[in-house]
């Protein structure tokens, strides 16, 4: 954790330590939700800390480097070859776009993209615009409002429990993200 918070870049608004710890309490609780065994939760907020320690090197394929991460440190803590595979498994199902192969996966996903559907939204989208922007991979926040509108349609949650609790409110985002839009396009307009 002191690693995240020393050496991620400042440029990197959204993911950064506060997303990592956001990403593990989320774990925690649809893990509790969905009723999952304490051996498999264990391994799961494992994945949820080393999720995105990739981006310490890179942003593009930071997943892959995650596990990399993982794999190095792991082992001095008493993980085994088979527990390791699983966190990075977990860790892979992140990529974008998203495709657990298992149920801890498509926790993890939930937990990664939780955000979504939750009263904090607008305020982390702000922190992963201005780190987008930061990075040149946005140029303006009328792209950005179509680029999140598209995502967040075909996002979808996976866990029983995100489906229930954070799609409708997902769905009402999206709403007002292309009300944004459309009263961007009528000003450009007039």
């Amino acid at each position: 954790m002191g690693k995240l918070e020393k050496e991620l870049p400042a440029r990197l608004t959204y993911h950064n330590l506060h997303h990592t710890l956001d990403v593990l309490q989320a774990a925690e609780r649809i893990a509790v939700e969905e009723a999952i065994p304490e051996n498999d939760k264990e391994l799961l907020l494992t994945a949820a800390l080393f999720h995105d320690t990739g981006f310490l090197k890179k942003r593009e394929g930071h997943e892959a480097e995650s596990c990399n991460i993982a794999q190095y440190y792991l082992p001095s803590y008493g993980y085994t070859p088979a527990e390791i595979e699983r966190v990075c498994s977990m860790i892979m199902a992140t990529r974008i776009p998203q495709s657990p192969g298992d149920k801890m996966g498509r926790i993890l996903c939930d937990a990664d993209l939780d955000y979504l559907g939750r009263d904090d939204f607008f305020m982390l989208s702000a922190r992963l615009f201005n780190e987008l922007k930061n990075e040149g991979l946005v140029k303006n926040e009328e792209e950005w409002n179509r680029e999140q509108a598209d995502f967040m349609g075909a996002h979808q949650y996976f866990s029983a429990s995100r489906v229930k609790l954070r799609q409708p409110v997902k769905a009402h985002y999206i709403e007002l993200i292309k009300s944004k839009i459309t009263n961007q396009l009528f000003n450009e307009n007039q």
